[in-house]
């Protein structure tokens, strides 16, 4: 009986070693194979620069970046609302917090309930208008409103109640009257993938309305992805744009259902920054690719990125880059010739994690730096600068990158304007017309002439 045991016991033995090598070649089938290409996780995110132990040095001898306040934790966007007076969004803790004269005021502005599981979960982005009163001034003789993106919780740490745009008011050092103006996605169609590309930014244009971004928000996979026979478009992959009011705004790009007519623009995997041309009033944003094909695009209305069937150049082919796109309209959703494609200015063909983009519309860095482009990233703490061709629908680029792409990070060197600020996450221009730049680590910089005193 014991001989008999024990050869049923290898037997068993035996069989369950078969099981479970099966059952593992059947995940790996099914994560590497039958995934949709587009089921990427938030590359960028997770490769994060380090603060340079002296900090950030800018190329220009001219100029230095220095410190205005310290402390934050996770901080993703930030707004003046005057001189020394600064909003500032703290990711995962929900605070709204106000930086006056380089202090923080003890009370926070607002506290939301933030959803946190995922890296690109939070609160997100910001931005201020300003109805029939003065700069810093919110006394109430005119609306101070405070438009906020954020990710909503629920009692399910994994599941989330939306991304949302909320507009308050701001009365007496306090955000209050909150409007929801806009219920987007925030989950991923498949619960085993992470529900990251929420964007997040906000923007009120030159037109007095609102824009914000979104990404594929954990791999949507519909018309708003140039899936032909995809979903409709659904609040996911595009760039919005409402009055203040929440209302659409006309004409409308791309068409007048809902949620069509809000969208200005489509197939966008996922963004972290975008800003107006000071100049012309043309929309320009950064994209992230997989792990190519970083982008910065002109954005026209109805343009469509390409995204989930182009990043960069290239045809996608999963988290692997595909061949050149020779046509690369022949594939793509154009809602009846409305929609757009338009190759990127910029492709970073070995991904940087490109985050923030403001257009410095100031002359206090001299002429050469006036009304150009300045560009933060994730994975190397590097901010960029570009200037722009004579009728600023592209990029001034030479040597290495006059064909648009940077295929190495050597060949980023003559667009480097400084480094060492670890993940920038915002840049904004002050009222006193300096660069600020805010870092990921807690940290807002000011960049400004090596002779200014200030």
């Amino acid at each position: 009986m014991r001989t008999s045991f024990s050869k049923i016991s290898m037997q068993s033995s035996k069989l369950f070693s078969c099981l479970f090598i099966i059952i593992i070649i059947i995940a790996f089938l099914y994560s590497t194979m039958l995934l949709p290409p587009t089921y990427f996780y938030a590359n960028a995110a997770y490769t994060k620069a380090v603060p340079a132990a002296a900090g950030p040095a800018i190329n220009d001898p001219n100029l230095k970046a220095g410190v205005v306040f310290k402390g934050l934790k996770i901080p993703t966007s930030m707004a003046f609302l005057g001189p020394n007076d600064i909003l500032v969004l703290e990711k995962n803790s929900g605070n709204v917090l106000r930086i006056v004269d380089g202090r923080v005021l003890e009370k926070p502005l607002l506290h939301v309930n933030v959803a946190t599981q995922f890296l690109e979960w939070g609160l997100l982005g910001i931005a201020i208008s300003r109805q029939g009163n003065s700069a810093g001034d919110d006394s109430g003789q005119g609306h101070t409103y405070v438009f906020l993106y954020y990710t909503k919780s629920t009692a399910n740490p994994r599941v989330s109640a939306g991304n949302h745009l909320y507009r308050y008011e701001l009365v007496n050092d306090q955000l209050v009257n909150p409007v929801d103006l806009l219920n987007l996605p925030s989950n991923a169609p498949d619960p085993i993938v992470e529900s990251n590309h929420n964007g997040g930014k906000v923007l009120i244009g030159p037109d007095n309305n609102v824009y914000t971004v979104i990404g594929d928000v954990g791999s949507h996979d519909g018309q708003a992805q140039n899936n032909k026979i995809g979903k409709k478009l659904d609040g996911t992959s595009g760039i919005l744009r409402i009055t203040k009011d929440g209302q659409p705004v006309a004409p409308d790009p791309l068409g007048q259902e809902d949620p069509t007519r809000v969208y200005y623009a489509y197939g966008i995997r996922n963004s972290f920054g975008m800003d107006f041309d000071p100049v012309t009033g043309n929309l320009w944003e950064t994209e992230n690719g997989p792990t190519y094909g970083d982008e910065i695009n002109l954005v026209k209305p109805g343009f469509n990125s390409g995204w989930n069937q182009i990043m960069g150049v290239w045809q996608t082919n999963g988290p692997l880059q595909g061949p050149v796109v020779e046509n690369p309209a022949k594939d793509l959703i154009n809602f009846g010739g409305k929609g757009i494609y338009r190759a990127p200015e910029f492709v970073w063909n070995q991904t940087v994690g490109p985050s923030a983009l403001k257009f410095l519309n100031s002359a206090k860095f001299g002429k050469q730096y006036e009304n150009t482009i300045f560009v933060g990233d994730v994975n190397t703490g590097n901010l960029y600068n570009f200037k722009l061709n004579e009728d600023r629908t592209g990029l001034l680029l030479s040597g290495p990158l006059e064909g648009k792409v940077a295929n190495s990070l050597d060949d980023l060197k003559p667009i480097i304007f400084g480094h060492g600020f670890g993940t920038i996450t915002d840049i904004e221009v002050g009222p006193d017309g300096f660069l600020y730049v805010l870092t990921f680590d807690g940290t807002i910089y000011r960049i400004v002439p090596i002779t200014s005193s200030k």
